[in-house]
């Protein structure tokens, strides 16, 4: 049985309180009174609840068994700072970044983005969009077992996003995904111990010249996957793996 998202915090001492949406999942997957089911906290908390009671939208759990868990946790950071993409595009995204490990989502608002979410009038769409990204990590961090929920950044446009994450707030290394790089992203991770990262990614058609200008003025290194042009939902989730298929066996040997 997958876990489901209990925020707490949890009383072993006493009944808790059911989500109507963890209520909603109990009774779609027939637990009956009695019964138990695996929990998590989005913050490394998990937990054994006991079904109590389950009518309508609510029902009653008895919390046991409550441990820290964030072995699928990476000691690195991943940020996947994300051009804004078209139609269901941002959805898949978000779902195959937390499957993948990122730990921060910064959505952008590009020069070529589709998608337009950064004006005043468009405050209540882009909190639509914010909210239903939100929902899509919590059920990617039940489906895959993570126990931390991703932290979901506000949406803002390209240089703002450059302009409000300061150099002593930001990890050191950030790297710009650009077919028209010369230096691949594995000779550069190679370079470094493994550490917090910025990976940014344009949307459909990419950043433009002047973004990726901006960004090199902002510290970023431009970076390519390889030979082949990606789509941007595919290459994030390409970039993600690259990065721990290149740091954790050096992070296992550290800790040998």
């Amino acid at each position: 049985m997958p876990q489901f998202y209990l925020p707490g915090p949890w009383e072993s001492q006493k009944p808790t309180p059911l989500t109507p949406e963890v209520a909603h999942h109990l009774r779609v997957r027939r637990v009956q009174t009695g019964e138990s089911f695996p929990i998590f906290d989005g913050k490394g908390q998990v937990a054994r609840a006991q079904l109590l009671s389950l009518s309508g939208k609510s029902g009653l759990a008895q919390i046991t068994e409550i441990r820290t868990d964030t072995h699928r946790e990476t000691p690195y950071a991943i940020t996947l700072a994300q051009g804004l993409a078209g139609g269901d595009k941002m959805d898949w995204i978000v779902e195959k970044a937390i499957e993948t490990g990122a730990q921060v989502i910064a959505p952008m608002q590009c020069e070529r983005s589709i998608l337009k979410l950064t004006r005043s009038s468009d405050h209540e769409r882009a909190q639509k969009r914010l909210t239903h990204w939100q929902g899509i990590i919590q059920a990617a961090c039940e489906q895959c077992d993570r126990t931390v929920l991703a932290t979901l950044e506000p949406i803002v446009t390209f240089e703002d996003y450059l302009k409000t994450n300061p150099e002593n707030q930001k990890p050191a290394l950030k790297l710009l995904l650009s077919p028209d790089a010369t230096k691949s992203i594995y000779t550069v991770l190679a370079e470094h111990p493994p550490q917090d990262i910025v990976l940014m990614i344009g949307p459909e058609g990419g950043h433009s010249p002047e973004e990726e200008a901006d960004a090199q003025a902002a510290g970023y290194q431009l970076i390519s996957l390889g030979e082949r042009v990606l789509r941007t939902e595919t290459a994030g989730i390409v970039a993600i793996t690259a990065v721990h298929s290149i740091w954790n066996p050096e992070m296992q040997n550290r800790l040998k």
